[in-house]
């Protein structure tokens, strides 16, 4: 699943539309789009649209032996 496809899964569950979502992180629907086609949606916008949506977010790197390498919004 592309980051766009997620957000999108997101903005669904939430009831919220991407347009909504772009104007709730300060940006306007439309450059919000294009970052959604381009895939160069960045990681302080991903923890933005999290802190917007009361979700949390997180990326991490799972080493071999199990430890984690974590981002967090929290």
């Amino acid at each position: 699943m592309t980051t766009a496809e997620m957000i999108k899964e997101l903005c669904e569950q939430m009831n919220i539309s991407v347009s909504e979502l772009a104007r709730r992180i300060g940006q306007t629907p439309q450059n919000f789009n294009k970052k959604l086609q381009r895939e160069t949606v960045t990681l302080d916008e991903l923890k933005a649209i999290a802190d917007v949506l009361g979700v949390r977010f997180e990326q991490a790197f799972i080493l071999l032996d199990g430890d984690e390498i974590k981002i967090s919004n929290e």
